[in-house]
């Protein structure tokens, strides 16, 4: 077992099982921690559930290739063909992909100790980053604002919901825009302190835009979380 985690071997069986089962294992890790502190806005469970999959074909693929020119060449032509077209939305979602292509190619390559030491100690980086963030009691929240076409307020709704979430708010980020016959929504996100700022804002929205309604999602409690 030491000279297997030690010294690259041809390809074997014995060598391409330790290899899928230690990249499993690392893939693994890493896929329940990005479904459980990673901070997309997707569907991180599922997402999640596809790196341990991707890691081990990554490995299958660089152990068969790396021992041929031949191999290494014809899967150029066929990488030269193929075309992914699935866009990635979330950088969050890119990082955790790449790292999941390099323990399929460090495994795949039988570099074993080093994707071992590589890999705990971006692991380790991962958690202290989270640790010695800043954890303030905040609610981020996605708001949803829907108001009639007819409203009073409607010639200058952004003055009027900026200053409002300006006034509860840490921070405002408006994301989205629609603009429909009848109504206009709009899509902000919030950073609020407690739910006394929350309370604020629904208090306010009520007197100064009547008939309009307001949808809360906690980034924190959306699916995948």
């Amino acid at each position: 077992m030491r000279k297997l985690l030690a010294t690259p071997q041809p390809l074997t069986l014995a060598a391409l099982i330790l290899d899928m089962l230690l990249a499993f294992v690392l893939s693994g890790l890493m896929a329940a921690y990005y479904a459980r502190f990673g901070e997309a806005l997707s569907n991180r469970v599922k997402f999640a559930k596809l790196l341990p999959f991707l890691t081990l074909i990554t490995v299958l693929v660089i152990s068969v290739i790396k021992s041929s020119l031949a191999l290494s060449l014809g899967l150029v032509g066929a990488l030269s063909i193929v075309r992914f077209r699935t866009a990635i939305k979330e950088p969050e979602e890119l990082v955790y992909l790449f790292l999941a292509i390099a323990i399929g190619l460090g495994m795949g390559a039988d570099q074993r100790t080093p994707t071992l030491i590589a890999v705990s100690l971006i692991f380790v980086l991962l958690i202290l980053s989270r640790l010695l963030s800043p954890r303030l009691q905040r609610r981020n929240l996605y708001v949803n604002v829907q108001l009639p076409a007819g409203n009073d307020n409607a010639s200058a709704p952004f003055h009027t919901i900026n200053d409002i979430f300006s006034q509860h708010a840490d921070f405002v980020d408006m994301r989205r825009l629609d603009q429909h016959q009848d109504t206009l929504q709009l899509t902000y996100f919030l950073k609020c302190k407690d739910q006394a700022a929350l309370a604020g804002i629904i208090d306010a929205m009520q007197h100064q835009l009547p008939g309009s309604s307001l949808t809360f999602v906690d980034q924190n409690n959306m699916p995948g979380v």
